[in-house]
């Protein structure tokens, strides 16, 4: 299949969503948690978080336009200031890929999807107990994107909690199949990790290629 731009423009609309979300390959399947002013817990989907610095700590993800369909997990990020990241387990994929149906901002997400709150310390907003990897977030911006009205909503890591000391080595490296984390691709197809090689950071004066 080759597609110019006109043949990607004129595409059926929900074959051309399914193609684009997946042409980029499997990306990190995360449960964002939130709270709002009134103790509403939310919790919703997401395949956009990435990484976007580590000094400081920033790790940002993409919400869609919220002018026509209310996003709660962005009016109480914006409300409290703070929100949660927590990796989805490959034994609550179903779990997790319910929370993406629209709910009414007062019903919990956590409850009707079978998935538990749990709250740390001195942290306002619940994580996902079921994930082996969480991490707490305090909003620092939010960035425009004009070719979509999209936001890109950048965060600064302020806790960690992995549960298990072997998912991680003693340079730091998350073992993500250890982790049991899945990945998205697309709209709703979810994969399971394998760890392939883990190779030494490359020197531009010490390149071995190895002949196939």
């Amino acid at each position: 299949m080759k597609l110019n731009k006109k043949e990607i423009d004129t595409l059926e609309f929900k074959f051309k969503i399914n193609l684009i979300n997946s042409i980029t390959g499997i990306k990190p399947a995360n449960l964002i948690g939130s709270v709002d002013t009134n103790g509403h817990e939310n919790l919703a989907i997401f395949s956009s978080v990435f990484h976007l610095g580590s000094n400081p700590p920033l790790v940002a993800f993409v919400t869609r336009p919220s002018q026509d369909v209310p996003r709660h997990t962005l009016q109480n990020i914006l409300e409290t200031g703070s929100y949660t990241i927590n990796h989805v387990v490959s034994d609550k994929i179903v779990n997790a890929h319910l929370t993406s149906a629209k709910f009414d901002k007062e019903v919990s997400e956590f409850e009707t999807c079978n998935l538990t709150p749990e709250y740390h310390t001195d942290i306002i907003v619940p994580f996902v107990k079921e994930s082996k990897i969480q991490f707490g977030m305090t909003l620092e911006d939010i960035m425009d994107v004009k070719a979509n009205k999209t936001k890109i909503v950048i965060g600064r890591v302020n806790f960690i909690n992995i549960k298990d000391d072997s998912i991680f080595d003693e340079q730091g490296n998350i073992n993500l199949a250890q982790a049991q984390s899945a990945g998205i691709s697309g709209l709703h197809s979810y994969y399971a990790f394998q760890n392939l090689a883990t190779l030494p950071i490359a020197q531009a004066d010490n390149i071995v290629i190895h002949q196939k």
